[in-house]
């Protein structure tokens, strides 16, 4: 009796580790046959790039001649924001004119910088409407009360705006 309740516990024990287990997602580009690092300076041009590689992951915003390899791996345990736990980016600088490799450059995710952003709201051009004004609704506008701008330049007349 007591072997049967302790090995029902242990296996109890194990269900619920194994339910806590980390579950891997690989996103981004998958090095299968080639790796970005493999890419030659001075010898390797955009088209033996995009063919050994493919298409890159994102190219620069403000030149199109930077081409980025990007892959990250994140895991998420249980009910937790995923992590990320591995990320390689792969820049690929090519030369204007002639389209040769000038730099290839490694960064990780040791090189990445933590930006804090800021939650709050912009506020928008206008006013808020006191408790006051909303209880009595459009008094507090002034579409009941008559209109003061009947001899304005601009106005047509009867316009209650």
């Amino acid at each position: 009796m007591f072997r049967s309740v302790a090995f029902a516990a242990i296996a109890a024990g194990l269900m619920a580790t194994a339910a806590c287990a980390p579950i891997t997602t690989y996103s981004g580009f998958q090095a299968i046959d080639a790796n970005p690092k493999d890419v030659k300076v001075g010898t390797d041009t955009k088209s033996v790039v995009r063919g050994r590689l493919g298409s890159p992951s994102a190219t620069s915003t403000f030149d199109p001649n930077v081409w980025f390899y990007i892959d990250q791996v994140k895991e998420t345990v249980a009910f937790r924001m995923p992590k990320t736990t591995r990320r390689d980016v792969t820049a690929i600088a090519f030369n204007k004119d002639s389209e040769v490799v000038e730099s290839v450059s490694q960064y990780t995710l040791k090189d990445g910088k933590v930006i804090a952003f800021n939650d709050r709201e912009t506020p928008t051009r206008g006013r808020e409407l006191t408790i006051f004004e909303q209880l009595i609704g459009t008094v507090g506008r002034g579409t009941m009360l008559p209109n003061e701008d009947e001899g304005v330049p601009g106005s047509r007349p009867g316009d209650r705006r």
